[in-house]
């Protein structure tokens, strides 16, 4: 373990008074304010920094890649975009014209979703299901005097592609679809949709409604956060209740069938225009790792999504950082006749997901002082451990007292 100096946080520097100190105490604090103004001056530094190689698994989801276009050796789709991205780090680990905008049909029902789920959770309204929320295409069947849950609408319309659910989540949340579609706008640029805009709350053709392969991953990968959507759309048939008339419920089967062909497949959602072709988003888990697929223009998306996700899964591995027994001990000063020294834990488990030729690269900090006062107390937090890659810090938590 190589050690260096780097500067403390500052939480990490015990106050020295406290009651009944002697003389020496004194002595030693004005030591070590002199140490830090020498550090501040460049002339010195006052904390440790071990680094290590040796990756012993998630803490932080801050992106590693970029929304550019990455080749991959012996793998190639039918689509016209394609990309695979790491739901775990936001790292695109393959795929070509994945910011061109194009018609993406009824995927854009996830955040239509996504935005009734979000509304659902203060408030799960009853809907009265009136003749204008009727629409063209694929269709859960709603009629005009039915009563249903907002949820139980998202479920028929996650599942069947139902264009009239679509229009119902709508006219319910919005007050109508141009308004709703203002709503669909402002959360995609908050959660850097950058090359989107939505005008329909279905996904029917439309010029000013386009989005592209990579910020549908983005999309997938925020909605595959959220549990109620997650399960919705993991399950392959799901039942539909209704308010009104009490003894209507509706058995509907998924259209997607990757979660029935494809290994680890959790979600999530299908399209088709005439414009846009075949449109499909899915994402899978396999070994602790989430990646997304989304393929747009792509006449054999099923086989596609299954030899990327094969390809994807070859890449990369879940590493815990944290693991075994790590630990670090400190001096301890001031605390009599007891133990002298404290022993520092991680608060948490680090894990990420790592290309296979990353793992070794991972650098670990340790940041903690040269010593501590007594007296502490077990899970007083004294220093901080960081992992970084490539100059980027990808998972960190604190050190406490064990």
């Amino acid at each position: 373990m190589n050690i260096h100096f780097l500067p403390a946080p500052a939480y990490n520097l015990k106050m020295l008074k406290r009651g009944g100190e002697l003389f020496i105490r004194k002595i030693i604090s004005a030591a070590v304010i002199c140490a830090v103004i020498f550090s501040l001056c460049g002339c010195g530094e006052t904390t440790s920094k071990y680094v290590n190689n040796n990756t012993v698994g998630i803490v932080s989801a801050v992106p590693m890649g970029s929304a550019v276009d990455v080749k991959g050796e012996g793998i190639s789709d039918s689509a016209c975009a394609a990309v695979i991205y790491c739901a775990d780090n936001g790292e695109v680990l393959y795929g070509h014209n994945i910011n061109d905008k194009r018609a993406i049909a009824s995927i854009t029902k996830i955040m239509t979703a996504v935005i009734a789920l979000e509304y659902c959770a203060s408030k799960d309204k009853d809907v009265k299901i009136t003749a204008d929320m009727y629409a063209e295409g694929s269709s859960m069947y709603l009629k005009a005097g039915e009563i249903i849950k907002l949820s139980e609408i998202v479920k028929g319309m996650m599942a069947v592609s139902g264009n009239d659910a679509a229009n119902a989540v709508a006219v319910t949340v919005g007050g109508n679809s141009e308004k709703f579609a203002e709503m669909m706008n402002e959360k995609a640029q908050q959660i850097g949709m950058k090359n989107t805009h939505f005008v329909t709350p279905s996904g029917l053709d439309s010029e000013q409604h386009y989005s592209t392969a990579y910020d549908m991953a983005v999309l997938c990968s925020y909605a595959m956060d959220n549990e109620v959507f997650r399960e919705i759309v993991s399950q392959k048939t799901v039942d539909v209740e209704y308010v009104y008339p009490e003894s209507k419920k509706q058995t509907l089967v998924n259209h997607n069938r990757l979660l029935s062909m494809c290994e680890g497949c959790i979600g999530i959602k299908t399209g088709y225009t005439m414009k846009a072709g075949r449109t499909l988003t899915s994402c899978a888990e396999r070994d602790g790792v989430r990646l997304i697929v989304v393929t747009l223009g792509d006449g054999n998306d099923w086989n596609d999504h299954c030899a990327l996700y094969d390809y994807g899964f070859g890449l990369v591995q879940r590493a815990e950082l944290t693991g075994g027994n790590k630990s670090i001990t400190l001096p301890l000063v001031g605390n009599g006749d007891n133990s002298d020294e404290v022993c520092l834990v991680p608060d948490k488990k680090c894990e990420v997901t790592l290309k296979n030729g990353d793992v070794g690269k991972v650098e670990e900090k340790i940041y903690a002082p040269h010593f501590v006062y007594a007296p502490l107390t077990a899970g007083e937090a004294v220093g901080e451990i960081e992992y970084k890659l490539n100059d980027r810090v990808i998972a960190k938590a604190r050190l406490v007292v064990k």
